[in-house]
């Protein structure tokens, strides 16, 4: 926080309060803040009526100990002025307070109107800066992810049957992850559909020949995974196995560029030249979006492996050994079929490595 001149961070409901706290809470349209000074001691601001749930989750993490400073408010009062005086009894009248990315806007402006001295900026600096390396635990607990999904995938790529809707073997997939033990789930789009990144909703059958893709993935502890797998029920077309060599070696590609010090955009532009010079392109003509996306606690999250970083706190981002991404490529060929592949892949000190092995081929993709 000292070093990106932000004097306090203010955490509402969600990931990165769960990642700084322990604490989980909802949503709603009730402000529960924790507000986290450079240097003096955080404090809480809590609907009066949910004090009792706020300690009892404080006795969980790095909150606990002394009896926490709860500034609680009641349904005819402000919260937003309990913030600015909890800031001003710390001696910050003025100052930058950054507030985590998803907290609602209603908020943001409550705080800045309530405490007009103060600059409200953003507090992605700090919560992304913190979030996006990984120490071995946390990525221990997303190879396990990883594992899971894979393990559910191939007991699903095993059991799909011509005639099945994507619905059946998106059952299939859910049943799959209650026999491993953790929460997750998959879309399924088959034939034409896997032309579109994300899917369809129109009801498709699954036939001899037919191309079908799996995407995403589980949780454990907290940690996710993030996978796609796409495979032919019987015999692919050389069409099919054309563009799936290509796909395998912009994903190798983009494995081999990921190394600390690089440009996170480097790597999306090592994938993205396989992608062209096999004649799929120019830019994201086929290849339709990034190579990769920062995965931890939300399956998306910064940083991102493109040209801008997607517009985050910074635009001009190096790889570091810790940081986590998904590692997918594809192609789109509307109207016909779609390939894409995603493993999960870290860094370390010299390189870049997959949780999970690469797909040998569309017939034979475990």
């Amino acid at each position: 926080m000292t070093v990106e001149k932000i004097d306090a961070l203010i955490l509402s409901g969600g990931t990165s309060l769960l990642y700084f706290t322990n604490i989980r809470w909802g949503g709603g349209e009730r402000l529960f803040a924790c507000v986290i000074p450079a240097t003096s001691n955080p404090f809480i601001v809590c609907p009066a009526f949910e004090e009792d749930r706020a300690r009892e989750q404080l006795t969980r993490g790095p909150l606990a100990g002394e009896r926490a400073d709860i500034r609680v408010w009641n349904e005819d009062e402000s919260p937003y002025v309990l913030v600015a005086r909890g800031l001003r009894d710390r001696g910050l009248a003025t100052g930058i307070v950054g507030v985590e990315e998803t907290m609602p806007f209603a908020w943001t402006d409550g705080i800045a109107s309530a405490a007009p001295q103060l600059h409200v900026a953003s507090g992605t600096p700090i919560t992304a800066g913190c979030r996006m390396v990984k120490d071995d635990h946390e990525l221990d607990l997303i190879r396990l992810a990883c594992a899971a999904t894979l393990k559910v995938y191939e007991a699903v790529y095993r059991a799909v049957q011509p005639g099945m809707t994507q619905n059946q073997v998106s059952d299939l997939i859910d049943a799959g992850y209650r026999q491993v033990g953790f929460p997750g789930g998959a879309s399924v789009q088959v034939g034409e559909y896997t032309a579109l990144p994300h899917g369809s909703s129109t009801p498709q059958i699954i036939r001899e020949g037919t191309i079908i893709m799996l995407d995403d993935g589980c949780v454990v502890e907290g940690y996710q995974s993030d996978i796609t797998r796409t495979f032919v029920l019987g015999t692919a077309t050389a069409r099919m196995h054309s563009v799936f060599d290509i796909v395998k070696r912009a994903q190798t590609a983009a494995l081999a560029a990921a190394r600390p010090g690089v440009p996170l955009e480097s790597i999306d532009a090592a994938a993205r030249k396989v992608i062209v010079d096999a004649g799929y392109g120019p830019g994201f003509t086929y290849f339709t979006h990034r190579v990769g996306h920062g995965l931890g606690m939300d399956g998306h999250e910064w940083p991102y492996l493109v040209t801008n970083n997607m517009f985050g706190w910074k635009t001009a981002l190096t790889a570091q050994a810790g940081m986590v991404f998904s590692d997918e490529p594809g192609i789109y060929i509307r109207g016909e079929f779609g390939v894409r592949l995603e493993d999960d892949m870290y860094l370390t000190s010299d390189g870049a490595r997959l949780f999970t092995p690469q797909s040998a081929s569309l017939e034979q993709p475990f």
